[in-house]
């Protein structure tokens, strides 16, 4: 595709965009990149319990395919053939990490990544309501939003759906289907904004459009049958 034809294309979806009902956004790697600092908080929590794991970034870059902080604990527990680890302490391990992901979050923050701002504002001068639709848990999503956004985030979207709020995680369409059960509204109503390939799948399983924002970890993935695919959301000032 010429320059000239990408820029014709991006302003007509420009306006798909800027019509529609409702936008809904993922959360790690789409409102910020948050992926390094549950990297550093999940080793902080192995350390402290003892375990000899180290997450390099090639390692979660790999676990990163498997959606869920607790199901990635038993993707590399299961390398072995007797996995030394129980659901119960899984779950504990899991808190652990969440705790120091707060922690982290606290300290340094992870600012939005460009362009989020001014799409969440541009959204609520047009009338558009927002929704999230996310993997990790609510707990997470409050750590990093109270600092980015201030304490009064949640008042800013009207459906906030996470992974265990559903039985299936991404890429199964099951929270974005919550989410529109929410909302009220058909998936053409709709706008996901997503990062992975996973959540390209959910949202599409789901039937509603999706624009990817590259991320850090999921740049090089397969984006056919995505509406959109920018660098960052600054890319499309709508």
């Amino acid at each position: 595709m010429t320059q000239a034809l990408a820029a014709i294309r991006t302003a007509g979806l420009r306006d798909v965009i800027a019509t529609a009902r409702a936008l809904i956004f993922d959360v790690d790697g789409t409102l910020a990149e948050t992926e390094e600092v549950h990297r550093r908080a999940f080793n902080e929590a192995f350390a402290e319990a003892g375990l000899d794991w180290f997450w390099d970034q090639p390692t979660y870059a790999r676990l990163l395919r498997t959606a869920g902080g607790k199901e990635r604990i038993r993707a590399f527990d299961q390398r072995n053939a007797a996995p030394s680890l129980s659901f119960a302490e899984i779950a504990d391990l899991h808190r652990a990490k969440t705790a120091h992901y707060a922690a982290l979050i606290a300290a340094g923050g992870c600012p939005l990544r460009p362009g989020v701002e001014a799409w969440l504002a541009g959204a609520r001068e047009r009338g558009q309501r927002l929704a999230i639709a996310t993997t990790t848990s609510h707990g997470n999503i409050d750590a990093l939003l109270s600092v980015a956004l201030g304490s009064d985030w949640g008042g800013l979207f009207e459906a906030i759906v996470a992974g265990d709020d559903v039985p299936r995680k991404k890429p199964a369409p099951d929270v974005y289907v919550e989410v529109l059960a929410r909302l009220q509204l058909a998936p053409a109503d709709c706008i996901a904004i997503e990062d992975s390939g996973n959540g390209l799948a959910s949202a599409s399983q789901a039937g509603i459009p999706v624009v990817i924002t590259r991320s850090a970890y999921f740049s090089d993935e397969d984006w056919s049958g995505a509406l959109l695919v920018v660098d960052d959301l600054s890319e499309i000032d709508y």
